[in-house]
């Protein structure tokens, strides 16, 4: 049965199942208004004028080394980069809209794979655009991060970010981190004003 962690706690991942290897991490979110037919009501919210864009969650992984920093550009991976370099991490791709049940984006991990140098992966979900689409998190709602075993696709860890992020345009939703010999995992969901991915990466550099 999963374990349904609120803000700021913090599990043992790997402790108490002992041979996980690898696991797959779903990042889901829903749109707060769905415009109608022909834009409807509602069509203006989301990008004003009659682009009426849809809000774009795009997940990441960003892998981190000592003291919380990176290491490396390519130790980020995202819609533009869907792979790590060594092959432990895959992200399945963008979701533009955020429509439907389910995780919208996926990202599988091996996590004996993972280099030896890196310490943390920070899960962040930003809103592509945000600025010039004056969209913030405040227009998402059902947002939420999970851990499922994919041997035999049991949810093991869920978090669901309740927090009002109205204003926010990127979210630091969890973070996979080492400790010892082992994996843990810390539900995070801080939201902050981050204009797009590559300012959040550089406060970690």
């Amino acid at each position: 049965m999963a374990i349904n962690l609120q803000k700021g706690q913090r599990v043992d991942l790997t402790k108490g199942n002992p041979g996980l290897s690898k696991i797959m991490v779903g990042l889901g979110w829903d749109p707060v208004q769905k415009s109608g037919g022909g834009g409807g009501l509602f069509g203006g919210l989301f990008g004003g004028g009659g682009s009426g864009a849809n809000v774009d969650c795009d997940a990441s992984v960003i892998m981190l080394g000592a003291n919380d920093k990176l290491q490396n550009n390519n130790d980020v991976v995202y819609f533009g980069n869907l792979k790590s370099k060594d092959g432990s991490i895959i992200h399945s791709g963008d979701n533009l809209t955020g429509d439907g049940d389910g995780d919208d984006e996926q990202v599988s991990i091996e996590l004996n794979r993972v280099p030896s140098h890196v310490e943390k992966l920070v899960f962040v979900v930003n809103i592509y655009d945000a600025v010039k689409r004056k969209q913030h998190f405040g227009m998402i709602r059902n947002a939420f991060i999970r851990v499922v075993n994919p041997s035999n696709n049991q949810e093991m860890i869920k978090y669901n970010l309740t927090d009002d992020y109205s204003g926010k345009t990127s979210l630091i939703v969890g973070e996979l981190y080492r400790h010892g010999n082992e994996w843990k995992f810390a539900a995070v969901g801080t939201g902050t004003n981050a204009s797009g991915l590559s300012e959040v990466v550089r406060s970690y550099t």
